[in-house]
């Protein structure tokens, strides 16, 4: 059985000092994503601030004073959505002004500036694919070329019109192209960083992410949560009599036997060689216990690839108030040693503490533990 020593290793964001809104968090894919899409936020308007800004006195004393002030309104944009992502580590209004600010920006100084202005059309399209989900992305770019394309038939000759008009839709589609292939790639990679490559399983990155939301479930709407801890019982004599390719199939049913049983929003991780753990939510000791029996039955009443027959042992845990996920997982996992010192292929509840409250020695009952 995985011997258990969790011990936590919290981080912060060193690039450029922005920080997410929790001061440590554990270092999780999910998280590692966000950190990337903060940096590249932060990096776009922090550079379009530094390329704008010296355009609003430029204007100024050219004496057009309405785009100044728009490039002064997109500078301003630029330096609160800096100022948000390194205080409070929030988009600030999601992004929303970049792109309203720049179709505009960039329309109105074509109008007026001609080429001088038309360049600028072409990088705040291709920021837009990475400042904005792809969907509201390919929208605001479909709105910014057809604006462009009206300003341009206006103010330049017809055949300079369709070059500008190809050219910056090209632009668009192939920035944006790019940016789904890279949105797929990190839902890949984050799918290949978060899951068992064996058995399809949960792993062990994700635990403390899914044991939290289960905990802030429990401390604020008092809506209760348990999770089963299930050892397969003598797995190292499956491998030496039948082979390590024979125990890897053996690892691989037991998931699919295990996930059969499960509902949608249950989560089922394999977090050591032989051991599974299953995160119910809005499920209480009883009914999770019942539910730990049927598994146990389900891996013992048939026999894996036909004549390999195998019993297994599991613990039950719900979540007690005030307790961090590495208590209420250690509770499991002492009740799993327990299950195994008594004879294993059997059920045993974790004791449940509830901190801050006061006993009656006289008028308590203490909680039944099962086997």
């Amino acid at each position: 059985m995985l011997s258990w020593k969790v011990s936590l290793h919290y981080h912060q964001e060193k690039v450029l000092n922005i920080r997410p809104s929790d001061s440590s968090l554990a270092p999780t894919p999910t998280l590692a994503v966000l950190g990337f899409k903060r940096q590249l936020v932060y990096h776009l308007h922090f550079w379009a601030f530094i390329a704008v800004a010296p355009l609003v006195l430029v204007q100024w004393k050219q004496d057009h004073y309405v785009l100044s002030s728009l490039l002064l309104l997109f500078c301003l944009n630029a330096l609160l959505v800096i100022a948000f992502l390194r205080l409070r580590g929030s988009y600030f209004l999601k992004g929303r002004l970049f792109p309203l600010l720049a179709v505009i920006c960039a329309a109105y100084s074509t109008s007026i500036n001609g080429h001088a202005g038309l360049y600028w059309a072409y990088p705040a399209a291709t920021a837009l694919f990475f400042l904005l989900p792809l969907n509201e992305a390919i929208v605001s770019n479909i709105v910014f070329v057809s604006i462009m394309a009206v300003v341009s038939f206006v103010k330049f000759p017809e055949a300079d019109f369709w070059r500008i008009t190809f050219s910056l839709g090209l632009t668009c589609l192939f920035a944006g192209i790019f940016a789904w292939l890279v949105g797929k790639l990190q839902q890949e990679l984050t799918r290949l960083a978060t899951t068992d490559p064996l058995t399809g399983c949960l792993n062990r990155s994700q635990l403390s992410d899914v044991l939290n939301s289960q905990i802030q479930m429990r401390e604020r709407y008092d809506r209760i949560s348990s999770l089963i801890l299930l050892d397969l019982d003598y797995f190292k004599s499956i491998n030496d009599q039948w082979g390590h390719l024979a125990g890897d199939k053996v690892l691989r049913e037991m998931a699919q036997r295990l996930g059969k049983r499960l509902r949608e929003n249950d989560k089922l991780f394999r977090i050591g060689g032989e051991e599974f753990m299953v995160v119910l939510p809005e499920t209480n000791e009883l009914d999770a216990n019942n539910l730990a029996r049927q598994l146990l039955t389900g891996i013992s009443g048939k026999p894996f690839l036909d004549n390999i027959k195998l019993s297994a042992s599991a613990s039950v845990a719900e979540v007690s108030r005030g307790e961090t996920w590495s208590v209420w997982l250690n509770r499991a996992d002492q009740a799993l040693y327990e299950a195994k010192s008594r004879g294993r292929n059997q059920v045993i509840n974790a004791g449940r503490t509830e901190p801050n409250v006061p006993t009656e020695p006289d008028d308590g009952v203490p909680d039944p533990i099962a086997g």
